[in-house]
């Protein structure tokens, strides 16, 4: 769709409309009574939310390339349909295709104070070339003084197409003939702080997670904060708790529900991974911290033929005390 057919169909004057944003790639800005926003298409990235009233609680690099196929650095990059590295062996790009595609804006509306966005990914050129052809993903975005994402994941495979045969099937050649596809999700949020040294992560107390820091170790974090202190990479499986980001230095904590996850993650390079990191700053890894909601490893999603599942995150920011 081009910038004249979006501003025809989904502009509002005042409060949303579409331009080319950094490195020329086409982005929703939002400027709603309670927050603004900006959204790139390219990977239905959120890159900026500020609640009026707040500082900025997304952190994206200054050094992020804004180019076409490769992901941005920063705001809530959305991962699926897997984390990391692809687990079967084959190529594919990290954390999955979303990020890097193209999505298509279907809804847009004031409700409120709050603008709400609907996101639409379907099986597209790259998705094809990795294997990927039976799924839809829609993303709902509600942008207000609380920031609320929803992926809802759709098998759109044929359960009366499966055919007979022997022999091992990859995921992609299950989910084409109508049997269960898996995958992971998660919303990779960068979180702006005045400084990672000084904060804590509290709701993760007595869970385990997967140390991946550390030759991916199974632990359990006893403590009921985690206080940073070096490169961090944690998984946490099995729970659905809140969770909440205190920035001592920025004087606010940063409070993230969610619903249909079971997985959360913390991640931070510091300084010595940072520094290899071409679209990061030496001192950038101060500056954020990911508390990702998610649905990864043993905590994956399984859909039937016809089945869909959401996951839903609820950001929102308060005064410390």
């Amino acid at each position: 769709m081009t910038q004249q057919e979006l501003q025809q169909r989904f502009e509002i004057p005042g409060i949303l409309r579409f331009e080319p944003g950094e490195g020329g790639l086409m982005a929703a800005h939002i400027t709603a009574p309670a927050a603004e926003a900006t959204i790139y298409f390219q990977g239905a990235h959120l890159t900026h939310w500020k609640p009026a009233g707040q500082a900025p609680v997304l952190f994206t690099s200054s050094r992020s390339e804004f180019t076409a196929g490769k992901a941005i650095r920063g705001g809530v990059p959305v991962i699926f349909p897997w984390f990391g590295e692809r687990h079967d062996g084959k190529a594919g790009p990290s954390h999955g295709f979303a990020r890097v595609s193209e999505w298509q804006l279907a809804f847009a509306a004031l409700f409120g104070d709050a603008l709400h966005l609907i996101w639409m990914l379907e099986p597209n050129e790259l998705s094809r070339s990795l294997g990927f052809d039976h799924f839809k993903v829609g993303y709902s975005m509600s942008i207000g003084q609380t920031l609320t994402l929803e992926l809802t994941v759709a098998n759109d495979s044929n359960a009366n197409d499966s055919s007979s045969g022997s022999g091992a099937r990859t995921p992609e050649e299950m989910q084409q003939q109508g049997t269960p596809f898996s995958y992971e999700a998660a919303f990779h949020t960068y979180y702006e702080v005045a400084d990672a040294r000084q904060v804590s992560v509290e709701g993760l107390g007595n869970t385990e997670y997967i140390d991946k820091v550390d030759g991916s170790k199974r632990k359990r974090q006893q403590e009921s904060l985690l206080h940073l202190s070096g490169r961090t990479d944690r998984p946490y499986l099995d729970t659905t708790a809140t969770c909440v980001l205190n920035d001592q230095a920025g004087h606010r904590r940063i409070v993230v529900q969610k619903s249909g996850s079971n997985s959360t993650v913390v991640w931070n390079p510091w300084s010595e991974l940072c520094a290899k990191m071409p679209d990061m700053t030496a001192e950038g890894w101060q500056r954020f911290v990911c508390v990702e909601t998610a649905n990864v490893g043993e905590n994956a999603i399984t859909l039937a033929p016809g089945a869909a599942h959401s996951m839903k995150a609820e950001i929102s920011v308060e005064a410390l005390a």
